[in-house]
């Protein structure tokens, strides 16, 4: 038997409160690259541990720092003058039974071929400098990983999901990904440090958006703010598909387009990491690609743990996929709370409390909801081990 308590929660559904606040930091904001490259390190690792050992050893690698450099953008083109610098540090398993594992070679190998996917316009070979500094795990911490079937928690601590988005988290997560997986390919001076947050203030929205354009693709102030007229209209036409509140959208705010390029977001990179701005893993996105201060969060750093017994990875993970679940299979639901807390040395499959609180929808037959609810928590615990695979096949996102 499982610890699990379902329970009615009494609250006002965000959706109804006045106020509300999402945010969303784009693939290339300073925090997102450093969460990005240590996932990509983590899974990496990951394959090359299985395809040597068998096995995923244990590793972590969500310490990754980004140090910005400086620029000289310009219209039409400029140049960064420092490089940006990147520092890819954690713990992992360099030898197992006797078998050598190139874990930095590897941890920068998947550095270099996540930035050039993600971030086309940085030039890898003087525009930033890519160090590994992975330290070896102790031997306490290698030994959990081939001694049982089901995991042991490597710590006390928990996991937060909610489902499902709003209206307002829905836009502000769109926004970002279709300004770059769609108007980017005919914008392509649209860079991808993006910032979306988004204020609902009772029936009307307000998005504020920074992107960091690319100057080469930008040939003077007129163009700049031709495109940003583009990407404002983009932006309202995606929230109109989502809601029949007012919306207002604003891109660049800080711009002063009068006082030149050194008074606007022109950037040579895309990112703001070239010139002044830093990042670090889990100062972002949580798992489900948000930060929502209307929702109880956790402020554990997902990208790059382990996912084999790394519970401030796998809880925030598995909460969230659970409480999705819970929602598409249970009917009468208005939204779904999740907290997983685990107990260190315990197996991962038996949490210490698995929490799930539900706001219903009127009328609904609570005692049916809570048995429903129950019933997908404990199937997801029994199958805990899926959301290692997802995470090792990168079919689940970590930020």
């Amino acid at each position: 038997m499982r610890n699990i308590k379902v329970e009615q929660l009494v609250q006002t559904p965000v959706e109804n409160q006045e106020i509300e606040l999402v945010e969303r930091k784009g693939l290339g904001h300073p925090d997102s690259i450093s969460d990005g490259i240590a996932e990509a390190v983590s899974r990496a690792l990951c394959a090359e541990y299985i395809e040597k050992c068998g096995a995923v050893l244990h590793h972590n690698t969500d310490e990754t720092q980004i140090v910005a450099g400086r620029s000289s953008p310009s219209f039409g083109g400029g140049e960064v003058i420092k490089p940006i610098y990147t520092l890819l540090v954690g713990r992992a398993t360099k030898e197992f039974n006797g078998v050598e594992i190139p874990a930095e070679a590897v941890a920068l190998s998947a550095a270099r071929d996540y930035l050039r996917k993600n971030i086309v316009n940085l030039d890898l070979d003087r525009d930033i400098i890519l160090d590994c500094k992975l330290g070896t795990g102790s031997s306490d911490l290698r030994d959990v990983f081939g001694r049982e079937k089901i995991p042991t928690a490597n710590d006390t601590s928990f996991g937060v999901g909610h489902a499902s988005f709003s209206e307002l988290e829905r836009i502000v997560y769109d926004t970002e990904k279709q300004l770059i997986g769609d108007l980017k390919g005919k914008l392509p001076a649209i860079g991808e440090d993006i910032k979306v947050m988004g204020l609902r203030d009772k029936d009307d929205i307000s998005l504020t958006v920074c992107c960091g354009m690319v100057d080469k693709y930008v040939d003077d102030m007129d163009a700049y703010v031709s495109f940003k007229e583009q990407m404002k209209d983009y932006i309202l036409d995606i929230g109109g598909k989502y809601t029949d509140r007012n919306v207002n959208a604003y891109v660049n705010a800080a711009d002063n387009t009068a006082g030149g390029c050194g008074c606007i977001f022109l950037t040579v990179t895309g990112t703001s990491a070239e010139m002044g701005d830093d990042g670090s893993v889990g100062r972002g996105n949580r798992c489900n690609g948000l930060i929502t201060p209307n929702r109880p969060m956790s402020m554990e750093a997902t990208s790059g743990k382990n996912p084999v017994n790394h519970v401030g990875k796998i809880y925030n993970l598995l909460s969230t996929q659970m409480a999705w679940d819970i929602v598409e299979a249970v009917p009468q639901v208005d939204e779904v709370y999740v907290r997983l807390l685990s107990q260190i040395g315990k197996p991962i499959d038996q949490p210490m409390a698995a929490s799930i609180q539900v706001i219903p929808e009127e009328e609904a037959n609570f005692a049916t909801v809570q048995d429903d609810a129950e019933a997908v928590a404990d199937e997801w615990l029994g199958n805990i081990t899926k959301i290692t695979d997802l995470v090792i096949n990168g079919a689940i996102d970590t930020f």
